[in-house]
């Protein structure tokens, strides 16, 4: 568990909250020193799977802990470009509140469909989203020196525009599972229908059968007048 690769990941979950504390500090120094770390932690995200594949070194503690890390460390830098006034323009906040919702889809999507072992693999675009999200998160730390921080803002919004694509990517493909399964339930119920119809016909000749029929009336009796016997007589 203790490999190269994952010592990567784990150092870069563990240079979050310096990254954080740059908030408390109004002085650009502190966010340039934020920006150097973010931009460390985000290579070895990318040199932590390539070790990992190329000395054999692929393990499920590594595979749980690298999309967790990347998120805490997308959202702190996100929850830090926020807190500092003057870091981005209040319109940019669009896109930044467009990659936090996608990110807890995506998460929430994941979790749902592991549960029913359906995998929700990484497409080529959502990498590109990846290197767009980072090198505008970037970019935005080095805000004052130079142009970085426009350039940086400008690609914030392209990838939060690939950030919603993909999203509904994601979105579209965990649907159409759910309507096969829905399929599927509606196809379950339709045989346990069928056969309890026959049983509720066959209960209808059952109550007819047990009616009495009702008795024939007999011929009225002619009665004859004594007058009529007398004048035989």
């Amino acid at each position: 568990m203790y490999n190269l690769p994952n010592i990567l990941t784990l150092s870069r979950i563990a240079v979050i909250p310096l990254i954080f504390l740059s908030v408390f500090f109004k002085h650009n120094f502190f966010n340039y020193i934020a920006g150097i770390l973010f931009i460390a932690a985000s290579v070895t995200d990318y040199y932590d799977g390539k070790l990992a594949r190329s000395r054999g070194q692929v393990s499920s503690f590594g595979r749980l802990l690298d999309p967790i890390a990347d998120k805490l460390l997308v959202a702190s830098a996100l929850v830090v470009i926020l807190a500092k006034p003057g870091m981005i323009h209040e319109i940019s906040y669009i896109p930044v509140f467009i990659i936090l919702c996608r990110e807890l889809l995506v998460s929430g999507l994941r979790e749902f469909l592991r549960e029913v072992n359906v995998g929700l693999p990484v497409t080529r675009l959502a990498k590109w989203k990846t290197g767009f999200q980072m090198t505008a998160l970037a970019m935005i730390f080095f805000k004052g020196w130079w142009i970085w921080g426009e350039v940086g803002e400008l690609l914030l919004w392209i990838a939060g525009g690939l950030t919603f694509w993909t999203g509904y990517q994601y979105f579209e493909k965990s649907f159409i599972y759910v309507k096969e399964e829905h399929k599927t339930e509606k196809k379950a119920e339709k045989p346990h229908k069928e056969t309890a119809a026959p049983a509720a016909k066959n209960t209808t000749p059952a109550k007819s059968a047990s009616k009495p029929k009702p008795a024939k009336k007999s011929a009225p009796i002619k009665k004859t007048s004594n007058k009529s016997s007398s004048k035989k007589k």
